[in-house]
């Protein structure tokens, strides 16, 4: 459904530290990105696909990144586990928490998740989906 989701960072060197410590536990890569004239930018992706993306740029209009009010990320876990280790790797790299991981029924029978912000306060979700996994 979704081809890329592009987030704003004030800081891209803060900002791959961060995303590569909360991505990588949900197997998620960083890749190189070819520069095409816009600003310096990082991504990340499913080994051997080429989309979805996640993309963190700096601002193209120059302006500092700022996080959008009601805009939230959410990133799918194989595991529990893992949910544990992405938000553990995220707080460790200047996340803030906005939620701890744990079960949260009233989404779903076996829905686990945290929430935490980015150093650039972006709001982001990390979820296993019990409630719906066949």
């Amino acid at each position: 459904m979704f081809s890329h989701v592009t987030l704003g960072t004030n800081d891209l060197d803060r900002a791959g530290l961060f995303y590569d410590a909360l991505l990588m536990p949900l197997g998620l890569v960083q890749r190189p990105v070819t520069p095409d004239g816009g600003p310096p930018s990082l991504c990340w992706i499913k080994p051997g696909q080429t989309l979805p993306r996640l993309n963190i740029y700096r601002p193209f209009n120059g302006a500092p990144a700022t996080a959008g009010n009601g805009v939230m990320v959410a990133f799918e876990a194989p595991s529990p586990a893992a949910v544990d280790s992405a938000y553990a790797g995220g707080m460790a790299t200047g996340g803030t928490c906005e939620g701890a991981p744990g079960p949260r029924p009233h989404y779903g029978e076996g829905y686990y998740g945290a929430y935490l912000r980015d150093p650039d306060g972006n709001k982001l979700h990390v979820v296993f989906r019990g409630d719906i996994r066949g």
